[in-house]
């Protein structure tokens, strides 16, 4: 692969230095959501225990708010998955996972 290469997973697998900053970009974004989530739920238990009407009905709006934001935290959670496996099948398909027996032929796995 080309740049700079991390190979902490455990098995030494390689990954390149963009698919490390996607995930990066991606844990943050996740993390921002669930920062803003929290705060969410703050103001929603506060306004159900003062019990004001319009405390309540504002309530509503929060909570489709919330939702929203888990919707989107699941979606930047498969999309990591998806990016993962690629990213882990490709590296299995290069010459660390196996010795090719010749240009064109798939390769021998190690027994």
């Amino acid at each position: 692969m080309e740049g700079d290469t991390f190979s902490g997973l455990g098995n030494g697998t390689q990954m390149d230095n963009k698919m490390l900053q996607t995930f990066q970009r991606s844990f943050g974004q996740v993390q921002h959501i669930l920062d803003q989530n929290r705060l969410l739920i703050n103001e929603i238990n506060q306004n159900h225990e003062s019990k004001i009407p319009d405390n309540l009905s504002r309530n509503v709006g929060l909570i489709r708010e919330l939702n929203n934001n888990i919707r989107r935290v699941v979606d930047l959670y498969a999309d990591l998955s998806s990016s993962f496996t690629k990213s882990m099948e490709a590296s299995s398909e290069g010459d660390s996972a196996g010795t090719l027996k010749s240009p064109g032929q798939k390769r021998i796995r190690p027994g």
